[in-house]
């Protein structure tokens, strides 16, 4: 016993200092450093917004406290982004990356042959948000309800053809049974005024939290809120259907929570493969304590962003739960998501939109 408790008195003071020689390494390579977060879209998307409000404060917890700039890279759908993480970005730590939201998906059910990256190979450093997915209609529109979308043909508008603006209301329409009538072609502001305008009944589907932040129709009471999608309900919304509980047998319920799964990848912050064990914990330790960080969060809630934080081990596992899902729950998820027939807005191209 004396000699295990030595043995222990010894190793304490060892271990700490092991501790600050690692941090000190930590330090000293990120010390006078100029990262980057690499974003999917463009200047003033939701994405933008998200990641350049990291950037200004993870560098704070960052030991050696670097500098981070944001780089708008577009293209895809973000799988331009994707890929320059996966092959061409420094694998040293200095590089982070917002993540489309349907990325994962993509890779799971071979929904774009143009991604070449193998998402379980990213080393997730954590969630700013998980917002669910939301399908509203406009105030006036006769349907109110997700009972009335069943009965009735509802005109809804949506970004291009593998936005989750159409594949979750294709979901809808072919395992629920509604009737939403996907037009494409619009961007998301124009899908907004559409619906003022009365052109369209409602959108396909947006976060909840841009609807909060970014527009006046919650607070008005402008909007019917038709179904929700993501692993849980929104706080506000206890009365609004959850897409994984309208299963009516056990396939479907299967199906539909592989889809709602997707939807937990809200705002995903990854760094490359290959960067060093002891950098990823760092990045993540420094993600943590800047989505807890109350300067921070004041700043988030000025700006109005919602904000949730998801652990990058916890991220990375739905990220895999999603790719590694049985085959036949992804071949039910792919078809489902397919739409029976869009329609394209005048005057626009096909294809999804950043």
């Amino acid at each position: 016993m004396t000699t295990v408790r030595r043995a222990c008195a010894l190793s304490i003071p060892f271990l700490l200092a092991a501790s600050a020689a690692s941090a000190d390494d930590i330090a000293d390579f990120y010390r006078g450093k100029q990262m980057q977060i690499i974003v999917r879209s463009a200047a003033g998307s939701s994405y933008d917004q998200y990641s350049r409000l990291l950037a200004r404060y993870i560098v704070r917890h960052i030991p050696g406290n670097p500098t981070m700039i944001a780089v708008n890279m577009t293209g895809g759908g973000g799988i331009k982004a994707t890929n320059f993480i996966a092959d061409v970005a420094a694998k040293d730590g200095t590089i982070l990356t917002i993540v489309n939201q349907g990325a994962p998906m993509d890779q799971a059910l071979s929904l774009n042959n143009q991604m070449q990256a193998d998402l379980r190979q990213f080393n997730w450093i954590g969630n700013m948000s998980d917002s669910n997915q939301i399908l509203v209609t406009w105030h006036t529109s006769q349907t109110k309800t997700l009972a009335d979308a069943k009965r009735r043909e509802t005109p809804i508008g949506a970004t291009g053809a593998g936005a989750p603006g159409v594949q979750l209301p294709a979901v809808y329409n072919n395992i629920l049974g509604t009737k939403f009538k996907i037009i494409t072609g619009y961007s998301g502001p124009e899908i907004n005024l559409a619906m003022e305008r009365g052109e369209i009944d409602g959108r396909g589907t947006n976060t909840w939290a841009s609807y909060v932040s970014a527009t006046p129709y919650v607070a008005n009471k402008q909007i019917n809120i038709i179904i929700q999608t993501g692993t849980h309900k929104e706080t506000e919304l206890p009365d609004v259907p959850l897409l994984s509980e309208l299963g009516t047998t056990p396939e479907e319920t299967a199906v539909l929570q592989f889809v709602s799964k997707s939807v937990a990848v809200g705002r995903p912050i990854a760094a490359p493969p290959g960067v060093p064990s002891a950098r990823v914990a760092a990045l993540r330790k420094a993600f943590y304590d800047t989505l807890h960080d109350p300067v921070f969060m004041a700043e988030a809630d000025k700006e109005k962003v919602e904000i949730h934080y998801m652990s990058g081990e916890d991220l990375a596992r739905i990220v895999a739960d999603l790719i590694e899902a049985p085959p036949a729950i992804r071949e039910k998820a792919r078809l489902a998501m397919e739409p029976k027939s869009l329609q394209q807005l005048p005057g626009t191209k096909a294809g999804g939109g950043d």
